[in-house]
C-alpha cells in the first residue's frame, strides 16, 4: 500500500471516549458472569438452557462481527451487485435446516457439546480425537486473520497509521476477550453477544440507509457497471465470480456456516430443545443473508465514493483500474465510513464494532479450547480427568490460541480476499466433517475406516490458500491454476466418495457399531 496517501478521519477524543466506556461495560459484565460457571455445561454450552429469542440473538451477536463486516464488505467492494448471492445463499440454507431440522437437530438430541464428541458416539474414539484435532487446527488457522481485520478497521478508522501503536489496540483487546471469555466461558458470550447483535444490527442498518442517500441509487448502479460491468450484477458471466463459486458459496457460506460450523453449531447444542433449535435457524435465516449483503453493500458505496474521489481514486484505482491488491481491498470500507460519519457517530459505530471484534473471538476462543480439551486431550487421557482440570485446560488453550494468532496475523501474507482465505480454512474441516455428519446421521452402514478417509480428504482443502500453492508448485503439478473454490469442491466431493467407498470396504462389526 502506498503510505504517502493517506485519508481523512472524523474520529475525535470523544469517539475515544466512547469507544472506551462500551468496552469497558463489555468486560465487566463477563466478569459478572463468572459467578454462574459451575461445570463444563455451563462454560461450553450456557447449561443447555437458551431458548428462542436469545438463541437467535447470540448466533447472529457471533456470526455478525466487525471481521465479518470486513470480509464482506471487502467482497462488495471487489464483485459488486453479484457479491450478493453469498449472502442469498447463506439465508437459503439455515432456512431449510430450520424447517427440517436437518443436521442440527439430531445433533441437539444426541445430547453432544461438540461435533467431534458426536464422532466418538457414532464411529469411534480414535475418529473422534482426529476429527477434533483437525478441527481446532482449521478453526484456530481461520481465526489467523481476525486480529489483522481488526488492525485494519481500527487504523483506518480513527487515523491511526502507526503499525506500533495498532498492535498494541490489538494486544489491548485480545487480552480484554481472554479477561471475560476465560472466566465467563458460554454465559459470557450468550449475555455479550445479545448486546452486540442490538448495537451492531442498528449501526450498520443506520449507516446503509444513510450511505445510499448520500450517494443516490442512481450514481452507485452507473459507478458499479462503469467499473465492473455485467460481472458487477451477474456472478455467472465471464469474468465474474463463475459457477463453482457460485456452488461453493451455497456450500460454504450456506451449509457449513449455519449447521457445520461449530461456534454456529455450539448454539443449537446450548439451545433448550429441537423445537427452539428450529426456530432458531428459521429466523435466523435472514439475519445469515443480511449479515453479508449489508456491509457488501456499504463496500460497494465505498468504491462509488472513491472511484469519484481525488485521493481515493489514486489509492483504490492506481492504474485506472480497480486495485486486485487484498490487502489494499480491505481498507476499503473503514475509509469510507471514516469520511461519512460524523463524530460521535463514528465512535458508536467503532465501540460496537470492536464489542463485536471482541464477540466474536470470545466464541472463536471458547468453542477451539473446548474442542481441544473435550476431543483430544480428555479422549487420549481415557476421558478421566476431572472437571477442574478441565476446566483450567480449557482456560490455558485459550491463552495458546490468542498468543498464536498474535504472532499470525503479524507474518501470514494474505495474498487474497480475507472471505476466500476463510473459506478455505474453513473448508479443511468442514469437507470431512459434513461427509461424517451427513452419512453418520442418516445411513447405518457409515464406518470408522469410512470416516476415517474422509477428514483425510477433507484436510486436502488447505491447497486452496495462495502461499500454500505457490509453496508445492500446484499450478505446475496440474498446469493450470485452480481456484480456492474449484479444490474447495473437489475435496468435498472427495470426502464423500471415500465415505462410501471406505465404508463398503471396510463396514463396523455390526456387534461394535457405535449409534448415536
Amino acid at each position: 500500500m502506498d503510505d504517502t496517501i493517506q485519508l481523512g478521519t472524523n474520529f475525535t477524543s470523544w469517539d475515544w471516549v466512547i469507544v472506551a466506556v462500551y468496552l469497558a461495560g463489555s468486560v465487566a459484565i463477563g466478569l459478572f458472569a463468572n459467578r454462574y460457571i459451575r461445570d463444563m455445561a455451563d462454560y461450553i454450552v450456557a447449561g443447555r438452557s437458551l431458548r428462542s429469542f436469545i438463541s437467535i440473538a447470540t448466533m447472529l451477536g457471533s456470526e455478525v462481527g466487525l471481521v465479518t463486516v470486513m470480509y464482506t464488505s471487502q467482497k462488495g467492494f471487489t464483485g459488486g451487485f453479484s457479491a450478493f448471492h453469498i449472502g442469498v445463499c447463506a439465508g437459503i440454507v439455515p432456512l431449510f435446516i430450520g424447517l427440517t431440522g436437518f443436521i442440527v437437530v439430531p445433533l441437539r438430541e444426541a445430547g453432544v457439546k461438540t461435533i467431534p464428541e458426536y464422532y466418538g458416539q457414532r464411529f469411534s474414539e480414535g475418529v473422534r480425537i482426529l476429527g477434533g484435532l483437525i478441527l481446532a487446527v482449521a478453526g484456530v488457522l481461520n481465526m489467523g486473520v481476525f486480529l489483522k481485520a481488526g488492525a485494519i478497521f481500527v487504523t483506518a478508522l480513527t487515523g491511526l497509521h502507526d503499525p506500533m501503536i495498532v498492535n498494541v489496540v490489538m494486544t489491548v483487546l485480545i487480552v480484554l476477550v481472554l479477561i471475560y471469555t476465560i472466566l465467563g466461558g458460554m454465559v459470557s458470550v450468550v449475555i455479550t453477544d445479545y448486546i452486540q447483535f442490538v448495537v451492531l444490527s442498528i449501526a450498520l442498518m443506520l449507516t446503509a440507509v444513510f450511505a445510499a442517500r448520500q450517494l443516490g441509487w442512481e450514481q452507485i448502479v452507473e459507478t458499479v457497471e462503469a467499473v465492473h460491468g455485467e460481472a458487477g450484477f451477474n456472478p455467472f458471466v465471464e469474468g465474474g465470480f463463475g459457477l463453482s463459486y457460485v456452488l461453493w458459496s451455497f456450500f460454504v457460506f450456506g451449509l457449513v456456516s449455519s449447521a457445520v460450523w461449530p461456534t454456529a453449531v455450539i448454539r443449537a447444542c446450548a439451545a433448550e430443545n429441537a423445537q427452539v433449535v428450529r426456530r432458531l435457524y428459521t429466523f435466523s435465516s435472514i439475519g445469515f443473508m443480511t449479515r453479508f449483503i449489508l456491509p457488501q453493500f456499504l463496500g460497494i458505496c465505498a468504491m462509488v465514493y472513491f472511484f469519484h474521489d481525488d485521493s481515493g481514486r489514486q489509492l483504490f484505482f492506481a492504474d485506472g483500474s480497480l486495485s486486485s491488491d487484498p490487502d489494499i481491498t480491505i481498507r476499503a470500507m473503514p475509509s469510507y465510513l471514516a469520511q461519512i460519519l460524523p463524530a460521535g457517530a463514528i465512535g458508536i459505530v467503532c465501540a460496537g464494532m470492536l464489542a463485536a471484534f471482541m464477540s466474536t473471538h470470545d466464541s472463536y476462543l471458547l468453542c477451539w479450547a473446548a474442542v481441544f480439551v473435550e476431543d483430544v486431550v480428555n479422549p487420549l487421557m481415557g476421558g478421566q480427568l476431572a472437571t477442574r482440570v478441565r476446566l483450567t485446560l480449557a482456560r490455558v488453550f485459550i491463552l495458546l490460541i490468542a498468543v498464536f494468532l498474535l504472532v499470525w496475523s503479524l507474518w501470514y501474507p494474505l495474498g487474497q480476499d480475507m472471505l476466500d482465505y476463510l473459506a478455505v480454512t474453513g473448508a479443511v474441516y468442514a469437507s470431512g466433517a459434513f461427509a461424517l455428519l451427513l452419512f453418520g446421521l442418516y445411513w447405518k452402514r457409515a464406518s470408522s475406516v469410512g470416516a476415517y478417509l474422509a477428514l483425510i480428504a477433507g484436510a486436502f482443502a488447505i491447497l486452496g490458500l495462495k502461499p500454500v500453492q505457490r509453496l508445492v508448485g500446484l499450478a505446475d503439478l496440474l498446469g493450470f491454476q485452480p481456484s480456492g473454490a474449484q479444490i474447495g469442491l473437489v475435496s468435498v466431493g472427495s470426502s464423500l466418495a471415500l465415505m462410501v467407498l471406505g465404508s463398503l470396504l471396510f463396514p463396523d462389526k455390526t456387534a461394535t457399531r457405535k449409534e448415536p
